[in-house]
């Protein structure tokens, strides 16, 4: 008995490191597993700790340089397994090869891109368990090879730090777990290293009275070190918190998620296309259980969404959704409190239909067979590979159907929360504002007022298949107003549904516009089911649908028998040109018959034995991504035509404010963005010391000198771009924005001069904002991976924000 017990005490010393190397692995999957849907990654992560730290115990006779060998071989095997169970749990079609490699290439943007909470997909726990893996087995071999265990805990603490960044604001403080990190860390070290913890015992040979003194050392340095971890906690915890915001950074905000095409961003001039080829076969459905396509196809639900549209600008109706990465599972949101709700699942099938919409029923709740992106704010579904023929997806929607008794007396929102669906762009035509106050003045009421403007268009109005597409304020007037024998006063669902909105938002109603199709909830649905409807936010009712089209044989009124518009004002004359179909999109996206975009960066996962290797992979991975950078200015600055290299310079600028902590939002004005621009730079300089000039706190909006390509610039002219002098950064930005509305109000107009203006003006802004930083930023600004985003897709001459 007297020697079993220095043996077990020998054992429990050598299990302690391990265990506690484990744990403090395990708790880092513990705190990214809260914005996961269900354990499943915590369980993966937890697994990867046990496995690389044993791998690591069971191989400590073996050679160092065979060790990381054997783990990682060990780690290829459990991570396939993982990414089978999630693949079967998310159900995803395609082989585990086929689900590996798609993983690898789109791990990290589609993790940071993913809604919360996120589904545990091959993708989204690739880079979690491969991280936890390598960390247990770093750390497992500094503590247990080399005994320094405080050295050891370093990956597991960069590992826990990670999750806890990931999470950011998207989940409650992790207090309970930094607590139970912190005293599995305090007992790994509180077990004596070296001999002691490699079952030796180094007073096993001394005298007994020389053996206790050892011990009695050992203990106290054991708790000498304990209590002066404790204490530098105590003393710098509240000084270290105090530096730090309340509200953690969510680095989901610096990349951006995935993008549409043109026609996915305004679906809405497609109607007419679609209304020429009636009998093209878009899409197959099935109602699951077929005795649920009758309930289906029941008067105002007999709706299948492709897009909400609820941006307008004068011009075109855009989706405006931001849409995150999301799993079989959606966010589900509190239904009206006075609607009823219906689950309907179907069955569709991709024929004809082209781009990355996925049309279904209001609202998705399940979606299967496709891997999808969601905005929830508009509950429009998009498949970023894009549709082809044959994709069949199952989706489970839980579709409301408001109370009718209660809509005569509903009230409707009002508010920042819901500015966006009551903005008037400017340029209304005065008709216009009249109509809509003619209609209001005897309907005090939001759903009198919404009725009697569905009324006016159906009873004015007639459909026209052959009608040309558009529906920006000089199409509606044409629609509204002009002359019947001229084409006037008809066109299709298009200009029924945005001059419903448009009309609407002019009297206080908050409206959005609908594309989708009619369908029986069985069998084909073809081009000519497509069209599109306003809706009405109504309080406690939600979205309620209208329908502005005229009844079957009835022939219209004439508008002027219910509106006579101002002598001064006549109705135009000739219509005005049709929306054609653009051929580049307004957007920076992939084009449409190149190889689908995934959504992110391609992220290899990269395995190295010895740490040289691992230096030399990640130097290599550095220089890649600072050429890439070089290379993406070098484009944008001197390639295409004038107009292409202005937006190329905007680029260039809103980019560097996305370094700088200073994201701007594509629904920003130009001028707004610049005015961001000149406080973004001020409060960089402030923070490092410099001088603030009296551009730094110009008024945003201010109009900005020497757009027209005049030589000179605010400011002291110096060396710039091409032998274009230079001005002061905050008069350059406001230059290159004049530029930029130049672009957007008159294309094609730019010269060769501005662009050169406005490379200049972009790279004399960029490098200031970039000197006013601390120099570790610096060096991460130029090899930071985010602006080759832009770098993925097609350069064009759009302009990136509203002109303005």
């Amino acid at each position: 008995m007297g020697r079993g017990a220095p043996v077990v005490t020998r054992v429990l010393r050598a299990a302690v490191v391990p265990l506690a190397l484990i744990g403090l692995t395990a708790l880092a999957g513990v705190v990214l597993g809260r914005v996961y849907a269900g354990d499943l990654l915590t369980r993966l992560v937890v697994g990867a700790a046990v496995g690389s730290v044993l791998v690591s115990v069971a191989a400590r006779r073996l050679p160092s340089w065979l060790v990381a060998p054997v783990s990682v071989a060990a780690m290829a095997g459990w991570t396939l397994l993982s990414l089978r169970l999630a693949a079967a749990r998310a159900d995803l079609p395609g082989s585990l090869l086929e689900v590996t490699a798609d993983a690898a290439r789109n791990g990290i943007p589609r993790l940071l891109t993913a809604m919360i909470p996120v589904e545990p997909t091959p993708d989204t726990v690739l880079v979690p368990v491969v991280a936890a893996w390598l960390a247990g087995l770093a750390g497992a071999e500094v503590a247990l090879r080399t005994g320094r265990v405080l050295l050891g805990y370093l990956p597991a603490a960069g590992l826990y730090a990670a999750a806890l960044y990931v999470v950011g604001p998207n989940a409650a403080p992790a207090v309970g777990v930094t607590v139970a990190f912190v005293a599995v860390a305090a007992v790994g070290l509180a077990v004596p290293a070296g001999p002691a913890a490699a079952g030796g015992d180094p007073s096993a040979d001394l005298a007994p009275r020389v053996r206790a003194a050892v011990r009695l050392r050992l203990a106290v340095a054991s708790a000498l070190g304990v209590a002066l971890v404790v204490g530098l906690v105590a003393l710098l915890g509240p000084v270290v918190a105090g530096q730090v915001d309340g509200r953690p950074v969510d680095p989901r905000r610096y990349v951006e998620p995935p993008q549409v095409q043109s026609l996915d961003e305004n679906p809405l001039i497609r109607i007419s296309g679609w209304a020429l080829h009636p009998e093209q076969k878009l899409l197959d459905v099935s109602t699951v259980p077929a005795e649920d396509a009758a309930a289906a196809a029941d008067g105002d639900r007999a709706r299948i969404r492709l897009a909400v549209l609820s941006d307008y600008d004068g011009v075109t109706w855009r989706v405006g959704a931001t849409y995150r990465n999301a799993g079989r599972i959606l966010p589900a949101s509190m239904p009206a409190r006075d609607n009823t709700v219906q689950t309907v699942r179907q069955e569709i099938t991709v024929a004809e239909l082209s781009g990355r919409l996925l049309p279904a029923v209001a609202t998705p709740r399940e979606v299967s067979g496709a891997r999808v992106a969601y905005d929830p704010a508009t509950g429009t579904l998009i498949r970023p590979e894009g549709l082809t023929p044959g994709l069949r997806y199952t989706v489970e929607s839980a579709r409301e159907r408001p109370g009718n008794n209660l809509l005569t007396t509903a009230n409707v929102p009002a508010g920042d929360e819901v500015a966006r669906v009551l903005r008037v762009a400017d340029g209304v035509p005065d008709t216009l504002r009249r109509l809509a106050a003619q209609l209001a003045e005897e309907n005090g009421a939001p759903f009198a007022r919404a009725s009697a403007i569905e009324q006016f268009l159906g009873e004015h109005y007639r459909v026209a298949a052959d009608a040309p597409s558009g529906h920006a304020y000089p199409n509606l007037g044409f629609f509204l107003f002009g002359p019947r024998d001229g084409g006037g006063q008809e066109g299709t669902s298009e200009q029924f549904a945005a001059a419903f909105a448009v009309l609407g938002r002019l009297s206080g109603l908050p409206t959005r516009v609908v594309v989708g199709f009619r369908s029986t909830g069985q069998g084909p649905v073809r081009a000519g089911d497509a069209f599109a409807w306003p809706e009405v936010l109504f309080d406690g009712l939600g979205w309620v649908p209208f329908d502005p089209m005229p009844r079957p044989n009835e022939e219209p009124r004439p508008v002027e028998e219910d509106f006579r518009p101002a002598p001064e004002d006549p109705p135009p004359s000739e219509a005005p040109a049709p929306t054609v179909e653009p051929t580049a999109s307004p957007e920076p996206v992939a084009a449409s018959d190149g190889p689908p975009v995934s959504g992110g960066l391609s992220t290899p996962v990269l395995v190295a034995g010895g740490g040289g290797g691992l230096l030399l992979l990640v130097g290599a991975l550095l220089l890649t991504l600072l050429a890439m950078r070089r290379s993406l200015t070098r484009t944008r600055l001197a390639q295409g035509d004038p107009g292409q290299r202005i937006a190329g310079a905007w680029r260039e600028v809103t980019d560097a404010l996305r370094l700088a902590g200073r994201p701007v939002g594509d629904d920003l004005a130009a001028t707004e963005v610049a005015g961001q621009a000149r406080r973004a730079l001020a409060d960089a300089r402030r923070a490092s010391g410099s001088a603030v000039t009296d551009d730094d706190a110009a008024v945003p909006g201010a109009p900005a000198a020497n757009v027209g390509g005049a030589p000179g610039a605010a400011g002291t002219p110096s060396s710039g771009v091409g032998g274009v002098p230079a001005a002061a950064p905050e008069a350059t930005v406001d230059d290159l924005a004049a530029l930029l509305n130049q672009v957007g109000f008159a294309p094609g107009a730019a010269t060769a001069d501005q662009a050169a203006r406005a490379a200049a003006a972009a790279t004399q802004y960029v490098a200031t904002l970039r000197a006013a930083r601390p120099w570790w930023r610096r060096v991460l600004w130029s090899i930071h991976p985010s602006p080759l985003r832009q770098s993925r897709t097609p350069h064009s001459s759009r302009t990136p924000h509203s002109p303005r």
